[in-house]
């Protein structure tokens, strides 16, 4: 089971960041979203590749066109927030609110049901965030794609104990989990399937990798395959070298990756699963 996911925000939500932080902030930034969505679309369409889209609600609302084309090429399309902050550093019912503004954003301009969702930086990271699950279930979010089951500097949840679809318990109340990915690697547990690491790693390791994957989630971002978008300067070196590294031939890798590989969305992976034998998680 192979799923294509693209997380569908702008080249400066850089997470944990002073300057790219807030709503006020992106303000000073070139917009680049729409011709970059435009060619992923084009290269979907070309192969008649079926994914899913986590939108921001700020992005529905600035960018409606994009939601709609998105949506009038039968693709899914799922939450990824409204403001694209991390979770930890919420409240209850801040992360509420914010979950709320994007299912509406979304549906007011699709006119369906918004049942699936992923946490900007995948920061669901303890069983302190639980609540998280709660809010999902409230508001109709029947599928989740948030958890990062390894170490990592934006959240990560090690101790979730799986790296492939389960359910989560919540006194009763079920939400199905689709987790990112992972592979082991001398012992050592190793993300493959998008982002950074997507861009980072030679095409060859990814594809034997997938070739040997029962499952596979990945996750990519418009600003993965954007060469031509503006430097960050204010980035540490580190930061800048996680950001940037490897833009130049990603979207070439992307088209291999669609060219070698049958993916499916979210909802069609969902169908497939035989979830009475699924792993059961209380959180």
């Amino acid at each position: 089971m192979k799923i294509l996911t693209f997380d569908i925000e702008e080249w400066f939500h850089i997470l944990d960041h002073a300057t790219t932080e807030t709503e006020d902030n992106w303000k000073c930034f070139e917009y680049r979203i729409e011709k970059n969505i435009d060619r992923i679309l084009k290269l979907l369409e070309f192969n008649n590749q079926s994914a899913t889209f986590f939108c921001l609600g700020w992005i529905a609302r600035k960018f409606p066109k994009i939601i709609k084309k998105i949506d009038s090429m039968n693709f899914e399309i799922g939450s990824h927030s409204d403001l694209h902050q991390l979770v930890y550093k919420q409240d209850r019912k801040q992360f509420s609110e914010d979950l709320k503004k994007s299912i509406q954003s979304i549906e007011d301009l699709t006119g369906k049901k918004v049942t699936c969702y992923r946490a900007p930086g995948f920061s669901i990271k303890s069983v302190n965030q639980s609540w998280v699950f709660d809010e999902l279930i409230k508001n109709g979010i029947t599928i989740d794609c948030s958890i990062f089951p390894a170490s990592r500097s934006h959240g990560g949840f090690p101790s979730f104990g799986t790296g492939f679809p389960a359910i989560i318990d919540r006194d009763g109340y079920k939400i199905k989990e689709f987790p990112i990915s992972l592979c082991k690697i001398f012992n050592k547990k190793i993300i493959y399937s998008g982002g950074g690491y997507f861009r980072l790693l030679p095409y060859y390791f990814i594809k034997n990798i997938i070739n040997n994957s029962e499952y596979v989630m990945t996750y990519f971002h418009p600003r993965d395959f954007d060469k031509g978008q503006p430097l960050l300067k204010d980035l540490s070196m580190i930061r800048r070298f996680k950001s940037y590294y490897g833009i130049n031939f990603a979207f070439n890798k992307l088209e291999h990756l669609i060219q070698d590989f049958n993916f499916i969305s979210l909802s069609e992976a969902d169908k497939l699963i035989d979830w009475s034998k699924s792993k059961e998680i209380r959180i």
